[in-house]
């Protein structure tokens, strides 16, 4: 389906950006919080690779491919998520205290 292939190549896109913003960063938490957040984009990667799998099954391996992609893909946007959640209130407080 074209829709999941926009979205893969979408959130490939911003994981590739966001890594390069960690890499750049100086301070510690947002140089987590960037990290967090190209976790949910390598999870969104991963989980619209694997409904595409599942889109089009002709066999027991692409099934359970698909399925292994999309559960780890959804481990990885859950988790992110929470790290993402904790680390932006810290990555604030970093952000005043260098003003």
């Amino acid at each position: 389906m074209p829709i999941f292939i926009i979205i893969i190549i979408l959130s490939f896109a911003l994981y590739v950006f966001y890594k390069v913003r960690e890499v750049r960063a100086k301070e510690p938490f947002y140089k987590r919080w960037t990290g967090t957040k190209a976790k949910m984009a390598l999870g969104a990667f991963l989980a619209s690779f694997g409904l595409n799998e599942l889109s089009t099954v002709e066999g027991r391996v692409q099934l359970w491919v698909g399925i292994i992609f999309l559960a780890y893909g959804i481990v990885l946007l859950w988790m992110g998520w929470k790290m993402y959640k904790h680390f932006l209130t810290l990555a604030r407080d970093e952000a005043h205290k260098n003003e």
